[in-house]
Order: C-alpha cells, then sequence, then structure tokens
C-alpha cells in the first residue's frame, strides 16, 4: 500500500499514543501531510498526543477514508523528528486555519514519523 494513495483528504482518523508508563491516550486527527513514501507529519498542540510521542516513540494512526463504507488504513508509527518552527509549521498552520474552527496559532509542533507498517482498515 502507498502511502500517498490510502491517505486521501477530507477523511479523518484517531491517533493512539501510549506515555512511557503505558497509559494510552486517543485523539481525534486530521490526515497528516504526506511527506515521502514512508514519512508523514502532523502539527500538534501542547497536550497528551504530544507529551506521549516524546516520551514513546511507537504511535498508530487508524484513518478513515471519506464517504459511506469501512475504507481506510492502520498505520503502524515510529517518531523520527520534531520541529517547532519552519516552512512545515507554517503549512500545517494555514492548512488548519482553512479547515478546523480551532485556533491554528496553538499548533506549536510538527511530529513526523516513520511508517512502520500499513494495513487495510478492515
Amino acid at each position: 500500500m502507498k502511502i500517498g494513495d490510502v491517505l486521501k483528504p477530507g477523511g479523518r482518523g484517531v491517533f493512539g499514543t501510549a506515555s512511557k508508563a503505558g497509559v494510552v491516550n486517543m485523539a481525534v486527527y486530521a490526515v497528516p501531510h504526506v511527506v515521502n513514501g514512508e514519512t508523514v507529519a502532523w502539527g500538534m498542540t501542547d497536550g497528551r498526543t504530544w507529551d506521549n510521542v516524546r516520551e514513546n516513540p511507537n504511535a498508530s494512526y487508524t484513518y478513515f477514508a471519506p464517504g459511506e463504507g469501512f475504507r481506510g488504513a492502520r498505520l503502524t508509527l515510529s517518531l523520527s523528528r520534531t520541529e517547532d518552527s519552519g516552512e512545515m509549521l507554517e503549512k500545517i498552520r494555514e492548512r488548519t486555519a482553512a479547515s478546523s474552527p480551532g485556533n491554528p496559532l496553538a499548533v506549536n509542533h510538527v511530529a513526523y514519523f516513520k511508517v512502520v507498517e500499513t494495513r487495510p482498515l478492515v
């Protein structure tokens, strides 16, 4: 499965993380930015998801494609790096301003993940 073919605009997903102690957190997240064939990036606010990925680099994302039915994918992820400024952060803030009721300036970080595994939704 190619990442760019799977993650279509308009979809949504659930991002799963766990703290170093194993406390799980789930959060609704938009489709990530596809950086290349094996890397995706999300903008993050200061919260549990951000705290968890800094403590534990392993995460998962369940993506639901737009439309009816159960189309989508399950991604197993590993944090590769983070940024607190730069071009990608500005791009994510612009996309947030255009599509979300939230404050785009609350997005303070970019987290880049290597896609370790991609599986069908069902």
